[in-house]
């Protein structure tokens, strides 16, 4: 019943909060359910306004997938991704940055969160920086109606900066197990 074959205990089956979809039940995986629920139920979004485990593929020395936890569109938008990782959040913010300006081929997303569950950041992706932290930094739907309106939706076109923000993800979200090989 508990496979512990990988680097995740995994108790059986669980229902995508988003979705419906089944999913491998995960400590990780309970985290991110209990992040779709606080957007929905104590911050006002609508489910349809969350797109769950989008995706990026950089090919460089290895094939790496990026999945993005959480895509919040508002007005058509996407005004910001939501990345959960367990313990420090500092060492994820430069992939949660690349992944919100490479997300979307027509903008760069203008703003990325990262979360361990406990605590978390926001930082603007055009320059890089975090401007709040805490759980309470997760705009609510009514304070997202605002940034929709004040961010800016550039276009993240320039080559060597793509390559760049792509490098990053492969090196950053290359899955290495406890027996050190990729899983």
């Amino acid at each position: 019943m508990i496979d512990t074959s990988g680097h995740h205990i995994v108790y059986g089956e669980l229902q995508d909060y988003i979705t419906g979809q089944v999913l491998p039940d995960t400590d990780d995986e309970r985290v991110r359910q209990r992040l779709a629920r606080l957007l929905v139920e104590e911050l006002g979004y609508a489910r349809q306004e969350l797109e769950p485990r989008l995706t990026i593929v950089s090919e460089y020395a290895n094939r790496v997938v990026t999945t993005i936890d959480l895509t919040v569109r508002i007005n058509g938008k996407r005004l910001f991704i939501l990345r959960y990782g367990p313990g420090s959040l500092v060492t994820r913010e430069k992939a949660a940055i690349a992944a919100a300006r490479l997300l979307d081929p027509a903008y760069s997303i203008p703003l990325a969160i990262i979360t361990n569950g406990r605590d978390a950041e926001l930082l603007e992706t055009e320059h890089g920086k975090v401007v709040a932290t805490g759980m309470d930094c997760i705009p609510s739907r009514r304070q997202a109606e605002d940034l929709v309106q004040q961010c800016l939706f550039t276009p993240f076109t320039d080559p060597e900066k793509r390559d760049q923000a792509l490098r990053i993800l492969n090196v950053f979200d290359l899955n290495v197990c406890c027996l050190g090989i990729s899983c």
